[in-house]
């Protein structure tokens, strides 16, 4: 409860200060994926889907749970970043923060309605949390994409 508190807080204080302008940005795409808390932010993601993959689930959330840190502090620093806002909702959601997880994928949406990633692991949230009517929304913004995302999204709603 006091993690989650914790956490809040710290989005909080993170939008507020993305919200005034706040932060070193230059607006260049390039140098998003140049912050080290992102890299590692991102490493230990990847690390945390090979784990849940073998079914050390367990060690995949505190894989997920610390890729939180960085990526939070990647987010302060560059805020506005529709990748780091997916990995957010990502990494929220596999610790089971489902609000927060939901609240960071709206925030990248709002941004970049298209986007793939998003669109798709926002879709996964809905099938998670028995919504596949709003799932099937995020599908259908998928359709003209060519990509295995919506293949992935479509075969989860079919099995649910």
């Amino acid at each position: 409860m006091k993690k989650n508190l914790l956490l809040l807080f710290i989005f909080y204080f993170t939008l507020i200060i993305s919200s005034h302008g706040a932060g070193d940005r230059d607006g260049s795409d390039s140098d998003k994926y140049k912050s080290p808390n992102l890299k590692k932010g991102v490493s230990l993601i990847e690390k945390g889907k090979k784990l849940e993959k073998k079914g050390k689930i367990e060690k995949a959330k505190k894989r997920f749970d610390k890729a939180l840190e960085y990526l939070i502090i990647a987010n302060d620093k560059n805020p506005d970043q529709p990748d780091i806002l997916n990995y957010l909702g990502f990494a929220f959601r596999k610790t089971g923060d489902f609000m927060m997880a939901e609240v960071y994928y709206s925030q990248g949406l709002e941004i970049d309605p298209n986007h793939i990633g998003i669109n798709e692991y926002l879709g996964e949230l809905y099938i998670e949390t028995n919504r596949i009517d709003l799932a099937k929304q995020r599908l259908e913004i998928l359709k003209d994409c060519s990509c295995e995302e919506y293949d992935e999204l479509k075969e989860l709603i079919e099995n649910n």
